[in-house]
């Protein structure tokens, strides 16, 4: 227990609050400018409703499984926190709360290739849906 805190700890002290043009060049870089039929917008939009761009956000939901980092990976299943997972992503939770976003872009893209598809995420479903989404890449240069 006292290396999982520690580790926790480790990962909020390297965790990351991205501008939103910041943010979507790196989301650009890792390909997720059309990953799956979806625009860079969807995924600045997505990441702007589910933590803010907060790479250390975690959210603790009803049903007793919790979401993690930038993309509100929910823990059930797609990370592994130590309790009963399908950990889809194959990662550790904590693994999504620090700067390194390359695993929390990774495990997004994973979680858009099942049947749910970008509608696994409530934020995207309720804020990006059939929105006009211009204004999440204003001024970034895009």
């Amino acid at each position: 227990m006292r290396s999982l805190v520690f580790l926790l700890f480790v990962a909020v002290a390297n965790a990351r609050l991205y501008q939103r043009c910041e943010w979507a060049r790196i989301l650009k870089s890792h390909g997720m400018d059309g990953y799956r039929g979806h625009s860079l917008a969807n995924w600045v939009c997505l990441s702007k409703h589910e933590s803010e761009y907060n790479t250390r956000a975690i959210n603790h939901n009803r049903d007793g499984s919790t979401d993690y980092g930038i993309f509100q990976i929910n823990s059930r299943w797609w990370c592994n926190n130590g309790q009963p997972t399908s950990n889809g992503c194959n990662i550790r939770c904590d693994e999504l709360l620090t700067d390194d976003v390359s695993v929390a872009i990774n495990c997004a893209k994973r979680v858009v290739r099942d049947p749910n598809g970008i509608g696994a995420w409530v934020a995207w479903r309720d804020h990006c849906r059939n929105r006009d989404l211009s204004s999440y890449l204003a001024g970034c240069g895009l």
